[in-house]
């Protein structure tokens, strides 16, 4: 089977294809396939594409991040820096007291 998508042709040969079964909630995938009608793709493109980037770039292609919009790495090196400032950190009673502190006044 030929497929044009814009100015490239995918060759696809169905011989060698198998199926991924994915679990995912309902209002997800209906929003999802919205999505990607507006983009003039099925859900099954999609998923093929991205499989495609995980290959190419022999990762995730996009950044991944915490809700908190840091990498797990960049959250979790902050949340150690915030327990060492907890536990070793200066506490102060006022901003006056920190500025003066800093400062050297």
């Amino acid at each position: 089977m030929i497929t044009m998508c814009r100015q490239y042709i995918f060759f696809c040969y169905t011989g060698h294809m198998t199926t991924i079964h994915v679990r995912t909630d309902k209002g997800m995938k209906r929003d999802v396939q919205r999505i990607l009608s507006n983009l003039g793709l099925d859900l099954s493109t999609a998923v093929n594409m991205f499989l495609v980037q995980v290959k190419l770039q022999k990762g995730i292609p996009f950044p991944v991040v915490t809700e908190n919009g840091f990498t797990p790495a960049q959250e979790k090196k902050i949340l150690k820096d915030l327990a060492w400032a907890r536990t070793n950190g200066k506490r102060y009673a006022s901003t006056k007291e920190m500025f003066r502190d800093i400062l050297g006044k």
